[in-house]
């Protein structure tokens, strides 16, 4: 197996690779373009022939990155969940597409693809207004090489050029966790209001958004005093629709006193709202629910804390996601052990709640050495008596 360049103009190079057919034995010619310097071109042709000895050699096509991508999110689309799948949609056509759609898939290079990360982080917004967000053009990143590892297993590219590219730098978000005194305030602010429940679930019993859209009466153990949350609810471009909770098990939450007197209010006058209507209230009704017991949409869910808490001009401004931060955080820090935490929180592992809530550990390492410590002096004590 061999391979030659040859100069077609200043800059441009054809390379030539020679290989027998595997049934015939004759010469095959395959032909490459190539734009570059000489030494360049040099290069690239003794890569590709030691492909073609290892057999990762793949056939040169003129199918465009733009076009791929579509295939992908076909293949995609019962791969993820519908929300997620518009997310990858939206990234691979308005942000990727644009930037690298026209270059053809098997010519993808990993300098190039670093290229249109920059110009993204600089003049990506679709607006004119700027550069997009380094967590915008990290997603960028993520979907874009898990297309191009689908195009090396479907043998279209015999290697992922983004793997050989670095996303953006990514500062995590700063969680805000409210203390006892700031979230009883908070709920003092909401119970006039029908988010009186919803911030209720999430600050004492760390519930996510979809988890208390989706909570039924059913769900709601008053004589276990527990919750089980078995569901989440995911808002779509198609409407919202049911879907398991985010670790994919089911889990049991036991409830403070406090909430279990407030759910017994907030089924009567549920109740009595519905009765009105001419409507009885069941077990498979929302806990969470407009005032025809329709059930309430999570962007919705959202928008109404939002508004309700900028009405208040102490309150800390937060998002509804903090309540869970703050009673994950009121938990460690009142010594509650991390694998309680976690399956309190339906986290899939200890570790996923040891790494969000690190930062509330050390005043617990110098408690634990202290008690350790106090421990060790008695018995030393008693052996030295």
């Amino acid at each position: 197996m061999k391979g030659h360049i040859r100069e077609r103009s200043p800059g441009r190079w054809a390379i030539i690779l020679d290989s027998p057919d595997q049934e015939t034995g004759k010469r095959r010619r395959k032909w490459h373009s190539f734009a570059g310097t000489k030494r360049e071109a040099q290069k690239e042709c003794a890569r590709l022939i030691t492909e073609m000895q290892g057999g990762d050699y793949v056939e040169p096509g003129k199918e465009t990155l733009a076009k791929f991508l579509e295939r992908w999110l076909d293949h995609m689309r019962s791969q993820v969940s519908p929300r997620s799948h518009e997310r990858y949609t939206e990234l691979a056509r308005k942000n990727i597409a644009p930037l690298l759609g026209n270059v053809a898939l098997t010519k993808l290079r990993p300098e190039q693809i670093s290229a249109a990360y920059s110009k993204a982080l600089v003049s990506g917004r679709r607006d004119g207004s700027g550069g997009l967000s380094p967590r915008t053009v990290h997603h960028m990143h993520r979907i874009l090489r898990q297309a191009l590892s689908q195009a090396v297993k479907w043998r279209i590219l015999g290697r992922n050029p983004a793997d050989a590219v670095g996303g953006p730098k990514v500062e995590k978000t700063k969680m805000r966790a409210l203390d006892a005194h700031e979230t009883a305030q908070l709920l003092a602010h909401f119970r006039p209001t029908r988010m009186f429940t919803p911030v209720l679930l999430g600050a004492l019993c760390g519930l996510r958004r979809g988890e208390v859209t989706a909570l039924r009466w059913r769900a709601v153990d008053f004589a276990a005093g527990q919750l089980a949350i078995v569901e989440s609810t995911e808002q779509t471009h198609r409407g919202t629709r049911a879907k398991e909770t985010k670790s994919g098990r089911s889990r049991r939450v036991a409830l403070p006193s406090i909430v279990v007197d407030e759910l017994r209010r907030q089924r009567v006058r549920q109740a009595e709202e519905l009765l009105k209507l001419g409507v009885r209230l069941s077990d498979d009704d929302h806990v969470f629910a407009q005032a025809d017991g329709m059930p309430v949409q999570p962007n919705s869910l959202t928008h109404e804390f939002t508004r309700i808490l900028a009405q208040s001009s102490t309150l800390p401004r937060i998002r509804f996601h903090d309540l869970r931060h703050s009673h994950a955080t009121q938990l460690l820090s009142s010594g509650i052990h991390p694998k309680i935490a976690q399956e309190r929180l339906g986290h899939s592992s200890i570790g996923i709640t040891l790494d969000l809530y690190s930062h509330v550990m050390p005043g617990m390492q110098e408690d634990a050495a202290a008690k350790v410590d106090a421990a060790m002096r008695a018995a030393i004590d008693r052996v030295a008596g």
